[in-house]
């Protein structure tokens, strides 16, 4: 496990994954720090297995009083945490985790807190019933849940379906046409490799389609070019992550 050192503040955040130099917390936090004369650090925790997240997570450093997670870890994390809000356990998936002042550690979830204010301004544009997710990992639980909220209803789409989910394979003209709501939670398409994307029928995109793309590096993916190119409407996810982020420091504080 690669740790960076953090410098000694009287404030410690970090964000706990795996192949996190590219990450886009670090940045955004610790250029808020300075920015807002804030006395803390912020250091990426780049953890290659569970062991190591549960080696974090042990520190008894009661300055340390929160972290972010990201891939692989949003659920596998949540054995290791003493307790949950309530919105976190009803999601399944943690991306904020913050120390008590009892020392207990508590998971909740921001993801769904910033897809849901990021997608309200194309919600306010078109009127979406049908969403299809892509993809099945921590990110896309976020995403369900604020679907309910909003009363869409939607189908999650695999490349290894289970019981209640599509298959690419199963997703016809007639579905995407039904279907105007399309959010790709996978990393397809995520620097270096601009020119992947999920493999469904774009010729059947149309202008009363949204495209999301919780990738936001690059800007414009290969998923969001096709879709443009058939008159959608698209965005990626770097509005959700900044969303997220200030509601993880509004926990924090």
């Amino acid at each position: 496990m690669h740790l960076e050192q953090p410098q000694t503040l009287m404030l410690k955040f970090g964000l706990i994954g795996k192949n996190i130099e590219y990450s886009f917390s670090r940045k955004y936090f610790s250029e808020k720090f300075e920015k807002n004369d804030i006395d803390a650090s912020y250091v990426n925790f780049d953890c290659q297995s569970l062991q190591d997240v549960r080696t974090v997570l042990q520190q008894k450093d009661e300055d340390h009083l929160g972290y972010n997670v990201t891939i692989p870890y949003k659920q596998a994390i949540i054995p290791y945490l003493d307790e949950m809000n309530k919105h976190a356990s009803a999601i399944g998936a943690v991306n904020v985790i913050k120390r008590l002042n009892n020392g207990r550690l508590k998971g909740y979830n921001t993801d769904y807190i910033g897809f849901r204010k990021s997608l309200k301004p194309f919600l306010d544009k078109q009127n979406h019933k049908c969403a299809l997710i892509l993809g099945t990992g921590g990110a896309s639980k976020a995403v369900a849940y604020t679907l309910e909220l909003e009363d869409i209803s939607f189908k999650y789409v695999s490349r290894n379906p289970k019981k209640g989910q599509l298959a690419y394979e199963d997703l016809t003209p007639a579905m995407i046409n039904k279907y105007t709501l399309i959010i790709n939670t996978t990393p397809l398409g995520t620097f270096p490799n601009v020119t992947e994307c999920p493999k469904i029928s774009y010729r059947q995109i149309s202008s009363k389609h949204l495209l999301y793309d919780l990738v936001y590096n690059p800007e414009e993916t290969q998923f969001l070019k096709n879709g443009k190119a058939q008159g959608a409407m698209t965005t990626n996810g770097y509005n959700m992550l900044r969303l997220q982020a200030e509601a993880a420091w509004r926990i924090w504080k």
